[in-house]
Parts: structure tokens; sequence; C-alpha cells
């Protein structure tokens, strides 16, 4: 069966960092797995060898694979695929989208169109050095400060601000859970639905009624993620209610789109690492 360690260190850096998971496994029989879209940046480190990636099945396991040692994922609508060795190790971020222009330089509308990039490409040589530090130490106590550290020394640079209006605009839509209107959020931030959705796009990369929907659906997949792991039958019907779903079919159709499976096809694939504590919160874009 292999064994499989999942290790979450408490988010800190004010919020800009959702979640940090360090991750080890060995003994696997290699898989392809499925990211799924969510509302964070990616950020994965890996401790052992280049990670395969790719936006379909066969460009991650083909020649053209995006093979990298440091991962920076943009926000994203469908599943990326990545290749599950025997073992792999890693340590993977989730970052608000709003943070990337302190904590990447950039605003996370620049990854948009892009599913995975080199992690240095975006850090810079910089992230090489810590990636190497990381490998060097022992304890997830240890890489997660390091890790800590270098992010706070980015955030300390000067970096672009986002503008307030985009901000509050996001904030609203996560009060709202993805459940607020375009008219409404149009409205709460004083600019017409045309203005806003152009600046919010710039910022993060998806229009504003993009990004609700992605939150709808992660707080739909959490719901589900903490039946199966409480060891329940997820109510799937009770779940879109809860989340602002029309309806169970219309909570399939959002499965679909963004898994390219079923709700109960994805939990097929997902059990083991639901059980083994890789969703804690439904936040991650788990390796």
């Amino acid at each position: 069966m292999g064994s499989r360690e999942f290790v979450r260190a408490v988010p800190r850096l004010d919020g800009m960092v959702v979640s940090a998971v360090g991750y080890r496994t060995a003994g696997q029989r290699p898989a392809l797995h499925r990211g799924l879209p969510s509302p964070y940046l990616t950020v994965i480190f890996s401790l052992d060898g280049a990670i395969a990636t790719g936006g379909t099945p066969a460009q991650a396991t083909g020649a053209d694979a995006v093979r990298t040692d440091i991962i920076v994922g943009g926000l994203h609508q469908s599943p990326a695929y990545v290749v599950q060795p025997e073992h792999e190790a890693g340590v993977q971020l989730a970052v608000h989208p709003l943070a990337a222009r302190a904590l990447l330089g950039l605003p996370a509308g620049e990854l948009a169109g892009q599913l995975v990039v080199g992690g240095t490409d975006v850090l810079g040589a910089g992230a090489a050095e810590v990636r190497e530090r990381l490998c060097a130490l022992e304890a997830w106590e240890d890489r997660f400060a390091v890790l800590a550290d270098y992010l706070r020394r980015r955030a300390d640079r000067p970096a672009g601000a986002v503008r307030p209006e985009v901000a509050e605009a996001w904030a609203w839509l996560a009060r709202h859970r993805g459940a607020g209107t375009l008219g409404g959020l149009s409205r709460h931030v004083a600019l017409s639905e045309r203005r806003l959705t152009a600046l919010f796009r710039a910022e993060t990369g998806l229009s504003p009624k993009q990004a609700a929907r992605l939150m709808r659906f992660q707080h739909a997949r959490a719901a589900v993620t903490r039946a199966v792991a409480a060891g329940d039958p997820p109510d799937l019907a009770r779940v879109a209610a809860d989340t602002g779903y029309y309806d169970h079919s219309h909570l399939v159709r959002d499965f679909r789109q963004y898994t390219g499976v079923s709700p109960t096809g994805w939990l097929a694939e997902e059990c083991r690492n639901i059980q083994a504590g890789a969703h804690g919160g439904g936040e991650e874009w788990q390796t």
C-alpha cells in the first residue's frame, strides 16, 4: 500500500498564504492526479524530482509535459494533470491571488492562460537556493520556517498596490461565498460591471463571475471532503442547497467542469488522499 504523510503549517503572512502542506509518499503505484481549480494560486517546492504536469493527460505523460522542481500555478478553470511517481515529497502553498504582487512580484492576472510556470521564471534564482535548503532539512517545522522567512522577505519589498475596488470586490464575493450577483457587486464597489470586470480580470486572471463560481465550488468540495473524512456518505443534494447551487444537477455540472468527472468519480479517485489528510479544507491543489 505504501506510505503517505501530510503535515500542515499554520498559515501566516497576514492571510497572504492560505495554507501550507508538506507531503511525502513512498511505495505508491504511479498514477495521474487531477489538480483541481481553486480560488488560490499554487506554489510547490518539490523535495524530490521534477514534477511533470499538463493541461491534458496526454500532455502530462508525454514529451510536452511541463517539468520543474518549483511550480507556480495561476487561477484556472479546468483540471491540471500531475504525474504521481512511486515516491514524491514537497511543500505546497495556496497563495491568495491578491498577494501575488507582494509574494510573486507580479499580479495573478499575468499568469492567466498558463496552467503551470517554472518557479524560478517567476521568483528568480533565489527560489532555487531556498529549495536546496528545504531539501537539506529533515524536520517539516524547519522547512516551514525557512519558507515563511523567504516569503516574508519578499513581501517586505516594494510592490504595486492592488486597486481598492478590486480588493473589496474579492472580499465581497468571499463573504457571499460566490453567491452574489455581478450587479450587486458592481453597485457595492461603485463601478460599472464592464469596468469592474476589466480591472478584476487584469488583477486576477478571472472575471468576477468566474471567481464567484470557483469560490462556490470550493465550498461545495470542502463540504464533500469533510463528510468523507468523517466517514459519512456525502449528501450532494444538501451540499448543493447549502452552498448556493440551484439543485443537485447544477453542482454535478460544475464538478464535471472543474474535475473532468462526476462527484462520485472524483471521490473514488481521491478517497485515500482524503482519508490520509491530503484535503484539509479543500484549499489546496494537492500533488
